[in-house]
Parts: C-alpha cells; structure tokens; sequence
C-alpha cells in the first residue's frame, strides 16, 4: 500500500463519521467513564471521549507505535502523511534507476 492509499482510506473513514456516534460500552468502561464523569465534571460525558481520542492519538503518535503501524500497512510514516510525500520523494532518491551490484565496479 502507499500514502494515496492510507490518504484514501482516512478520506472513506472520515466521511462515514456521522457527527454522533453510537458504541456499546462493556461494564468496565462505564465504570470509569462513570468516575472520570464525577470527578471531571465535564459539561457533557461526549467531552470525556474527545479529550480520551485526543490521549490515545498522541500517546499513539508519542510512543511511535502509529508510525510502525502505518510503516507496516501503508510504508509510510506519520510525517510523511502529513508533508503528503514519503521521504524518497523529499529528498529525490526515488529519481534515481537502483544500482546493478554485481555490474556496479565493471566497465
């Protein structure tokens, strides 16, 4: 796969998202959303799972794992998502043909 593909498939998914969501919530999860919501008092619970999206995503993106994640999938990196091209296209290296190793030294 490649960024257009990644680019492509962030474009389906972002489109399916309606401005609401509906989850199902197992008894631990409500739970601690149930405590967060006590202790926080947010003005909504939807607060509460914003700000909890925005700490998976950076924790994500601090820890490397998205740009692994992304490496394996699509072979690009997050930065590389975000400049619109992979590092070979940045610094030209994809211009050149690849090298014949076994003729490379004969003339």
């Amino acid at each position: 796969m490649s960024l257009d593909d990644l680019d492509e498939e962030i474009q389906n998914s972002y489109a399916g998202f309606d401005d609401e969501l509906t989850l199902s919530l197992d008894r631990e999860t409500r739970n601690e959303l149930a405590l967060l919501e006590a202790a926080l008092e947010p003005d909504e619970t939807d607060e509460l799972v914003r700000r909890a999206i925005h700490m998976l995503f950076q924790r994500t993106v601090d820890t490397g794992k998205l740009d692994f994640q992304l490496r394996s999938s699509y072979d690009v990196t997050y930065d590389e998502y975000l400049s619109g091209m992979t590092f070979e296209e940045m610094t030209g290296a994809d211009q050149y043909p690849s090298m014949d190793d076994e003729r490379r030294y004969q003339f």
